[in-house]
């Protein structure tokens, strides 16, 4: 009898020492994603980038009035001052408009994802809610700048096709003011694409791996 429990007392001893410690698992189970912090940084940076450019955008368009002495077509052919405006284009009012709703969600979205990085894990659902307006926002703006650059290009070569005279040699600062806008709202297009591609990364983290399987 006493054989027999001195020989089975060491293999009891074993087996708990086989047992790794709860402390370590413990440790590892705590620690929380690094990646949380980057990904808000990024989030807010870029929806502050998103406003800028597009109020640099409304801006430069809104203030490129230009007004030139240009002989009006039709006899007696008189001489008179013409004012080139933005608004003379239902392309380019589309496209002050959107560019304005993209400015105005810019900022809102800033101040959201500004909190959400001072206070983490709040509002989890109107944040996760965020890509769907990304989505749609870029195809409104993405429209806008394709259409004024069609109008934009129009105004540069013209159309010797249908008889579309180009305008830019004329109202040179008007035309100057009309590229650069489209150039600046081409800069917010590209920073949509990067909020949404940021987005789908930090969602396909939250996917489980065993869920690939």
């Amino acid at each position: 009898m006493a054989t027999t429990e001195a020989t089975c007392d060491p293999e009891k001893v074993v087996v708990e020492k086989a047992v790794p410690p709860p402390e370590v698992i413990k440790t590892k189970a705590e620690t929380p994603p690094s990646s949380h912090c980057h990904f808000a940084l990024a989030d807010v940076v870029l929806r502050f980038l998103l406003f800028v450019s597009a109020l640099v955008a409304v801006v430069v368009m809104v203030t490129g009035n230009q007004t030139e002495t240009v002989r009006l077509p039709f006899p007696p052919f008189p001489l008179a001052p013409v004012t080139a405006k933005f608004n003379h284009s239902p392309a380019f009012i589309y496209f002050v408009a959107a560019l304005s709703l993209a400015a105005l969600y810019g900022i809102i979205t800033t101040l959201f994802s500004f909190y959400a990085l001072l206070k983490p894990g709040c509002c989890p659902k109107v944040l996760s809610h965020f890509v769907i307006f990304d989505v749609l926002l870029l195809g409104i703006v993405a429209a806008a700048t394709g259409a004024g650059g069609a109008v934009a290009y129009l105004g540069l070569k013209g159309n010797s096709h249908v008889g579309w005279m180009k305008v830019c040699h004329v109202y040179d600062n008007f035309c100057k003011h009309v590229a650069s806008s489209i150039i600046v709202s081409g800069l917010g297009s590209i920073v949509l694409v990067l909020l949404i591609l940021l987005y789908v990364h930090s969602l396909s983290k939250k996917i489980p791996k065993s869920s690939y399987n």
